[in-house]
């Protein structure tokens, strides 16, 4: 008669190895919780999306800056400038004018709407994960970035979504 097999071990817990990546993904989530829950205060408290409140709070530090400034300052795809202009033009918040020799350059303006919405919007306009980036000191963050390169490399990503906001995601 055959011997009968070794029963099934109960799961073994998660090695030290296997606990870290989740370990990992923990960190992830808590800070895209954090940037998401700023998002939603900026909503709430200024009625206009993270995106919107970062390009209104650039046109008032520069006043006259066009579409391609902005892009810049943003860095965001021009083509996602232009479209976060165009709500802030239709929505009242910013003019835009014709300007320079040729006319062809279009100058942005903070009109008073625009100038409420920044009074009763949390800060930092800029959103809090850039405010946190900035904050750290040199040497952390050719670390941050050089594992992050590793991980985006990994998933095999597109690093033009890189010039996407968080907030449009």
């Amino acid at each position: 008669m055959p011997e009968n097999p070794v029963p099934a071990s109960p799961a073994q817990p998660p090695s030290a190895l296997d606990a870290q990546p989740m370990r990992v993904l923990r960190q992830f989530r808590i800070v895209f919780n954090a940037v998401k829950t700023h998002f939603r205060q900026v909503e709430r408290e200024a009625g206009v999306g993270g995106a919107q409140l970062w390009a209104l709070s650039v046109i008032q530090q520069y006043p006259g800056i066009g579409a391609t400034g902005l892009a810049r300052e943003l860095d965001i795809h021009q083509s996602t400038a232009s479209n976060l202009v165009r709500g802030l033009v239709e929505r009242g918040y910013v003019s835009g004018s014709r300007e320079g020799a040729d006319r062809r350059t279009v100058a942005l303006h903070v009109l008073p709407p625009g100038q409420e919405v920044l009074q009763r919007a949390p800060m930092p306009f800029a959103g809090v994960l850039p405010d946190a980036l900035a904050s750290l000191d040199g040497a952390t963050l050719c670390q941050l970035e050089r594992n992050l390169d590793l991980l985006i490399a990994e998933l095999g990503a597109d690093d033009e979504a890189g010039k996407v906001p968080l907030s449009q995601l």
